[in-house]
């Protein structure tokens, strides 16, 4: 199965980012986005439900049975939803490419707080992420990795 980017941005390695959590592949494999600083469209990285949905993140369960976690930034959570535009409802069942959250990266701004998004095959193997597009620069809805369904 393939997981599509979320955002446009430059990708590189989970294991880089400045989360233990995220870093240690301890959510499950993927890839780390560093996103295009302007007004940007979150879109769904697959078909599938929304099982849960906040400003700063959402987690989904593709039509594969393969359970997908999108984070924008790291400790963002401390902004209350300030400078997320929550576009979809959580419990509803998306295509990828479907809106889900509109941000600017450029305005996210606060003590450690980083804008680097994380796509996450949930509850995988370390390591399992197939031919992640690391170093690449992306757009929203070119392949990131793909996961064995």
């Amino acid at each position: 199965m393939k997981v599509l980017a979320p955002c446009p941005g430059r990708v590189f390695p989970i294991t880089e980012v400045n989360d233990p959590v995220f870093a240690g592949e301890i959510v499950g494999p993927g890839v780390a986005i560093e996103p295009t600083p302007v007004l940007t469209t979150v879109v769904a990285p697959a078909d599938g439900k929304i099982l849960k949905l906040h400003p700063h993140a959402f987690a989904m369960l593709t039509s594969e049975g393969i359970g997908l976690l999108v984070h924008l930034g790291i400790d963002t959570v401390k902004l209350g939803g300030v400078g997320f535009e929550v576009l979809a409802e959580e419990k509803s069942v998306v295509a990828a490419g479907d809106p889900i959250v509109r941000w600017n990266p450029a305005e996210i701004t606060g003590d450690g707080v980083s804008t680097t998004v994380m796509v996450v095959a949930m509850d995988r193997p370390a390591g399992s992420a197939i031919d992640p597009a690391i170093g690449q620069v992306v757009l929203a809805g070119d392949t990131l990795f793909s996961v064995d369904a």
